[in-house]
């Protein structure tokens, strides 16, 4: 029985010898194949500005009276975006007689600055755009037309500048990034808090350096942005039940939009509710019995940000509770301090989770028998 599998596995050993032996000889008698080509050298950011400018998106950048006195430039007319190469160079109240210089007049002075911003998003956007456009790229589309600038930069307010130092007002520096950036999510930018409060879009963003993944900040994540201003909030994070903002798993701008919306808080919808439901949809209801604090509003008895109580309460229970319902009728009148574990006569009904222990759906119940919350 044994010599069938053994013979089985000589041949094929053979056959499997055999079968090298011819391949080798083919391809020794076979012509030798070109070795391919290197690929070209490619930038060390792997994109050249070919790619860059095939992976630009379109723009609300509106300058089809510049391309249709120029002969050479294709007509945008038939969509109200258009490329890089058109965005327009803002106009400068304190230097309204300057025209433009081009970037390589720039360059020859802030060599040190083009070198910083030379890899960031809006640096090679127009300059892959710079093609076509003559003046009208780089440098003086965020600056304004640079020839009085040129000629005394000593002067200030020559040049659209985005510091706090410079005599350009926040209305202009804020102008010149909303000739390309309005609508969409700041569409809502005039009018909101952040406007009214003299802020300008450099306070939170750097388009000239490369300081966060994503969204130039002036720093390198959302949070840090938020509480260079908003220090109070921040520390509620610090607090024993807080949302999972330290631990990096959600950010400001999950609940609020810094460029402006219809509400004072900046949330990102019309409630504070609708806010919270976002992600605690098991919140929503309907429910056939409704807790009308809860239907009002989350804030009425929770801290979004970071609260010392459990589950973000704005007061520890049963306090919290008592700033509605008093004592009256209620059996033992288990609502009172005395009756908690420290106070001298405590109840154990209390000691769990103190009116929860009973009334467990505090946000609404769908039970028939649920008009007090109990299923």
């Amino acid at each position: 029985m044994r010599a069938l599998p053994v013979s089985f596995a000589a041949v094929l050993s053979i056959a499997v010898g055999l079968g090298g032996v011819l391949w080798s000889a083919a391809q020794a008698q076979s012509p030798p194949q070109a070795t391919p080509a290197p690929a070209a050298s490619q930038p060390s950011s792997g994109l050249s500005q070919a790619d860059i400018a095939r992976m630009l998106p379109a723009t609300d950048m509106g300058a089809s009276a510049f391309r249709k006195d120029d002969p050479h430039l294709q007509q945008v007319d038939d969509s109200p975006a258009t490329p890089f190469d058109a965005a327009p160079i803002p106009h400068n109240p304190l230097a309204p007689d300057a025209d433009p210089v081009g970037a390589k007049t720039c360059i020859a002075c802030h060599s040190l600055e083009d070198m910083h911003a030379v890899h960031s998003l809006h640096v090679q956007s127009f300059n892959a755009g710079a093609a076509h456009s003559g003046p009208q790229a780089a440098c003086e589309s965020c600056h304004g037309p640079g020839s009085e600038h040129a000629k005394n930069p000593a002067q200030a307010g020559s040049i659209i500048a985005f510091t706090h130092g410079a005599r350009t007002d926040v209305h202009t520096q804020t102008a010149v990034c909303l000739g390309c950036h309005a609508g969409g999510a700041r569409q809502h930018w005039l009018g909101s808090v952040h406007e009214a409060r003299g802020l300008s879009c450099s306070d939170c963003h750097n388009p000239m350096a490369r300081l966060s993944p994503e969204g130039v900040l002036a720093k390198p994540s959302i949070n840090e942005v938020c509480a260079s201003c908003h220090k109070d909030i921040m520390a509620k994070f610090n607090r024993r039940s807080h949302m999972p903002l330290p631990e990096g798993q959600m950010a400001c701008t999950d609940c609020h939009n810094p460029h402006g919306t219809l509400t004072r808080p900046l949330l990102k919808t019309d409630t504070v509710n609708e806010t919270c439901y976002a992600c605690h949809a098991e919140k929503r209801g309907p429910f056939l019995f409704e807790h009308a604090p809860v239907r009002e509003s989350c804030l009425n008895c929770h801290d979004p940000h970071g609260s010392n109580q459990q589950t973000l309460l704005v007061a520890p229970l049963p306090m919290l509770c008592q700033q509605c319902h008093t004592m009256t009728r209620h059996p033992n009148d288990l609502q009172v301090p005395t009756n908690l574990g420290r106070g001298p006569n405590p109840d154990e009904r209390l000691m769990g989770r103190a009116c929860l222990t009973c009334h467990t759906n505090i946000h609404g119940s769908n039970n028939p028998s649920g008009s007090r919350f109990h299923k």
